[in-house]
């Protein structure tokens, strides 16, 4: 298993049929990642084209996570504690200033996910919503949302499999309020 440092990230291909384990090694900790196709990095994943076929914004085992051209990226297969997100965006500079009055230099999701995709010619305006995994966003009747602490432990974690041809983007997520207020690694290893 490889180790991505807290609020750092890594990127990598992922071969069609290949499976992802990502694994909350200390509990309570969020990942981002993003998906795109290995031949054509246009195209990418989507969180509207993932919830019109899904018709579920929660989404956990047997789920497919679609991209932009309505293809299918990955299957979720197992998902021990499930809960996951894919309505906020990757924190940046200028969320960690509003959200948390941060202006100096300080990791983020955003810029963990871009520096590590510019090796695949992924620029910074490429960068779409990440699936958000392990990360508990909750919402009320009139659709306001909050960032709850994540209800993963340490051990749990998450298996896709890949569709097709695939680079992949993935962080040990930069927000505090996030990560239930502390910042932790992620555990990640392809399956074959």
């Amino acid at each position: 298993m490889k180790v991505i440092s807290p609020q750092s990230g890594t990127s990598f291909k992922l071969k069609r049929g290949e499976i992802l384990k990502v694994t909350d090694l200390k509990g309570s900790q969020v990942s981002d990642m993003l998906l795109f196709n290995l031949n054509d990095i246009d195209e990418k994943i989507s969180s509207g084209k993932t919830f019109d076929y899904e018709e579920t914004i929660l989404l956990t085992n047997g789920n497919w996570l679609w991209s932009n051209r309505s293809n299918k990226m990955v299957e979720i297969l197992e998902d021990t504690n499930g809960r996951n997100d894919f309505l906020l965006a990757p924190c940046d500079s200028k969320t960690m200033k509003y959200f948390y009055n941060i202006s100096e230099p300080h990791p983020s999701c955003f810029n963990n996910l871009y520096t590590n995709l510019s090796q695949f010619n992924i620029s910074e305006d490429m960068i779409p919503s990440a699936f958000n995994i392990f990360m508990n966003v909750d919402f009320d009747e009139g659709g306001r949302i909050k960032v709850l602490p994540p209800t993963s432990v340490a051990g749990d974690y998450i298996t896709f499999r890949a569709e097709m041809d695939l680079i992949v983007g993935l962080t040990a997520c930069s927000a505090l309020d996030s990560n239930g207020g502390s910042f932790k690694p992620i555990g990640f290893e392809i399956i074959n």
